[in-house]
């Protein structure tokens, strides 16, 4: 407490400076005052509360973005649309998905979102935010239908969510009950993408109204991949009728989309460990450059039945989705209150990306496969001559995803007294997660422009590959990853929220939450056998060693946890426009694929690492003006964590963390023409336990901050705009070694009003082609030497244009 009452002593100067220096997004086609009346504190928020309150009185900490706001910042991703949100750290590198989120400070200790749940209309996109190669990201697409996103950080998403102890992100959807629609048709300028959004809602009766939308697109996307590699789109429609009393409403959505999955890139560093220059390596540009080629294409093995199985490379990302819901909310008699809401969706797909598991000289690389070994190239035969002298050793990220389903309801039952409301829910879940990884290794070309294969000859002359594959599985990495997974998680959460107005300024919320989950099923390892893969009559070196699940030899796994969430809050309002706010709150993230590895007893839930703890503690200042708006609020976190498996180290990670840290979030406008808006973060985060212990959790920068102004001109009709969005250094592994360094993200967009209802917009991301490293795999190289190592950068400069009609 004493750490965070120095943060609360700085509050005053950091404010002073935040509102002179910083801001972020503003709506590009409605008057700015407008907009600013959408995120003011008085306006209502539904996520993570059982009792909508207006933000001044609530004793969350919460943000609201609108689709304008969304799209001034020019995102090419979900996960960008994160990266303006305070307290949240999106790394927006690997695509279209499969980013890693996390919130003050808490590690992404595995990848995707472990400790912040992905919703849609208040039901999470799945159950666990980690899933190895099926993040919630994947299946999430912002278009026309959202009409806004509320982000809430720590406070009472413990209680209300199961495994979202850091957070709930939620996307909500246009009802249609206020009528209009949208028209837009974007593409590239630069690269190769097309894409068309379509919605539409209105009344169609006496209490009815509806609205549906959706997207198509098609192209290779902001890197060079050789194919087309965003390719597909989504559906979404629902249905209202209010009642005297209340409402129902039915939705649906379809998804089926393809988007290229990025991996780590060559990269090279000089320099030493605290002071590197990251920069590109010859023929590869990391900001355009992508492992994807024309040269490889399909991967093919045997497959979960001992079938031949064949994937398609330029498939990448391709989550399918078929979902149902119906939410309703009833006023009975005497103040009690029901709501209701359940989905069930039918989930499916697959992911499959090259990852370089080792970049290394042609010599390293030959040498490998024994003394005198040499490389040529696969199309052509000839000697390998690349001039930068750098081969990849290609590991296929192949992952068919069989069944994901999972249906979701929350039943929530309200009472309101004098000043006192009581609820009382029962959340109910049931996940499936049933997929089967298939890798294989091949040998690439480092290059930017279609990477061709390697062949690899040993000292005899003997080939040891056929067409740049060389193994079928991961030999360098023990043949882990030929796996199948069959499992089901059952979900029961009971829980209940009291609230209570102890006199008009001051209130107090109290939550409890009881989750107890049963996962049944089994998964299975490789084996290796010997098969005639390419089915011609010859046994190759490759097919010498076929990895095969191992159906004989399966784990069964059956096994309980149960976990105690609580939240306690209180508000205190110093007068209409100024309140204070103070919370403590502890829950738990289960594990689900990422513990079915290290041959534990899967039979007996005690023996297994199954669960990750989250303490939060926070207080909060909000003040709003007459022209804007802010929000601040000191955080302190403590993560227990037991491990999880990361893919891309093939390694289990477990540590225990802390941190510290303040939060901003601020708008104000200027004059009537003139908006700024902004956000920032800083955080102090430590490990406290095993080996590196005292170190900073790995790719956790100090200071994350985003400052966005815009400006109207020709009354009204046009809007020019910049983002500017960036963090501190931080390090790449938590030995804290190498240095990642700090960037800036500068973004712009211009809008011209064209006639009424119709405009267009030219947008450019990453402005001046910044080389911004979110993740590296290496975490140290040799001092004052040329290295080369795997990192995510961001995609480099890229610039659209989009014409909308608003109807």
């Amino acid at each position: 407490m004493r750490k965070i009452n120095l943060l609360l002593k700085s509050m005053g100067f950091v404010t002073a400076l935040l509102l002179s220096n910083l801001a972020f997004a503003q709506n590009e086609t409605t008057p700015i005052t407008d907009t600013i009346k959408s995120t003011k504190l008085d306006e209502v928020v539904v996520t993570g509360v059982v009792n909508p309150k207006t933000k001044i009185r609530s004793s969350v900490s919460i943000t609201t973005l609108d689709v304008k706001q969304i799209e001034q910042s020019a995102p090419r991703s979900t996960a960008e649309i994160f990266r303006t949100i305070p307290g949240i750290r999106s790394e927006s590198s690997g695509g279209e998905g499969n980013s890693n989120i996390s919130v003050r400070g808490v590690p992404i200790s595995s990848g995707g979102s472990k400790y912040l749940q992905i919703q849609e209309d208040g039901l999470p996109v799945l159950l666990f935010g980690d899933i190895a190669f099926a993040t919630a990201d994947i299946f999430t697409r912002f278009d026309g239908n959202v009409a806004r996103i509320e982000a809430i950080r720590g406070g009472s998403a413990s209680t209300l969510s199961s495994n979202s102890p850091g957070g709930i992100i939620n996307f909500i959807s246009k009802t249609g009950k206020k009528e209009g629609g949208t028209m837009t048709t974007s593409f590239g300028l630069d690269y190769n993408n097309f894409r068309t959004d379509i919605d539409y809602g209105a009344k169609i009766g006496d209490g009815l109204y509806f609205h549906a939308g959706g997207f198509y697109r098609a192209g290779e996307g902001v890197r060079k991949t050789g194919s087309t590699s965003n390719n597909g789109g989504q559906v979404k429609f629902n249905i209202t009728k209010e009642f005297e009393k209340g409402k129902v409403t039915i939705y649906t959505k379809f998804l089926n989309d393809r988007a290229a999955a990025y991996m780590p890139m060559p990269v090279k560093v000089t320099g030493t460990n605290a002071k590197p220059t990251w920069g590109n390596v010859d023929g590869f540009d990391a900001t355009t450059g992508a492992l994807q080629s024309v040269y490889l294409t399909h991967n093919v093995g045997l497959g979960a039945d001992g079938q031949l199985r064949r994937g398609k490379v330029a498939d990448g990302m391709n989550p399918i989705s078929k979902s149902i819901g119906v939410s309703a909310s009833f006023d009975l008699e005497d103040g009690w209150k029901i709501t209701e809401n359940g989905r069930f969706s039918a989930n499916s797909g697959g992911f499959i990306a090259p990852f370089p598991a080792e970049v290394g000289t042609a010599s390293a690389i030959a040498n490998s496969f024994g003394a005198g070994s040499t490389l040529t190239y696969a199309n052509s035969g000839t000697a390998f001559n690349n001039p930068n002298g750098l081969v990849s050793r290609i590991h296929m990220f192949d992952t068919q995803l069989n069944d994901m389903n999972n249906f979701m309801n929350d039943l929530r039952l309200s009472k309101k007294f004098d000043k006192v409301a009581i609820t009382a829910g029962y959340f109910k879940s049931i996940q499936n997660i049933s997929m089967s990884w298939l890798w294989n290794s091949y040998l690439q070309e480092v290059s930017d422009n279609n990477p061709r294969l390697i062949n690899v000859k040993n000292a005899s002359g003997d080939l040891l590959s056929d067409n740049g594959l060389y193994a079928y599985g991961v030999p360098a990495w023990g043949n882990c990853c030929t796996r199948n997974f069959d499992t089901q998680y059952n979900v029961s959460a009971p829980y209940a929220n009291v609230s209570v107005d102890a006199s008009d300024k001051l209130s107090f919320e109290a939550g409890l939450r009881y989750d107890k989950g049963k996962v049944t099923g089994s998964f299975a390892g490789s084996s290796q056998t010997i098969y005639d893969v390419n089915n011609d009559g010859i046994i190759s070196a490759p097919e010498n060693s076929v990895s095969a699940i191992n159906t004989a030899n399966t784990t069964a796994v059956d096994y309980d946890y149960d976990y105690v969430s609580y939240t306690l809050g209180g508000n205190y309002l110093l007068t209409d426009n100024q309140s204070l706010f103070a919370r403590l709150s502890k829950g738990a993230s289960a594990k689900a694929d990422r513990i079915l590895f290290s041959g534990l007893d899967y039979l007996d839930g005690n023996k297994i690492n199954s669960l990750d703890f989250l303490t939060q503690a926070e207080i909060g200042f909000k003040q709003k003006f007459s022209k804007g708006y802010l929000y601040a609020t000191a955080f302190h976190s403590k993560t227990d964590e037991e491990g999880g498996y990361e893919a891309t180290s093939n390694s289990i990670i477990k540590n225990n963390y802390k941190s510290l840290g303040l939060e901003l979030e601020t708008a104000y406008n200027v004059d009537d023409n003139f908006n700024l808006r902004g956000g920032f973060t800083y955080t102090k985060a430590e490990i406290t336990s095993g080996g590196s212990g005292g170190n900073e959790p790995r790719r956790q920068p100090k200071l994350m901050y985003n400052f966005i102004p815009t400006y109207k001109f020709s009354n009204n009709k046009n809007t020019l705009g910049l983002s500017f969005i960036g963090q501190t250094k931080a390090f790449a592994q938590d030995s804290n070694d190498l240095v990642m360094n700090g960037f800036v993200i500068v973004n712009g967009f211009v809008e011209i009003g064209i006639t009424k209802g119709m405009s267009v917009n030219i947008s450019g991301n990453n402005l001046l082609d910044t080389l911004a490293i979110t993740e590296s795999e290496e975490g140290s190289i040799t001092n004052n030497s040329t290295n080369y190592v795997r990192a995510r950068p961001m995609p480099g400069r890229s610039i659209s244009m989009a014409l909308s009609y608003r109807f």
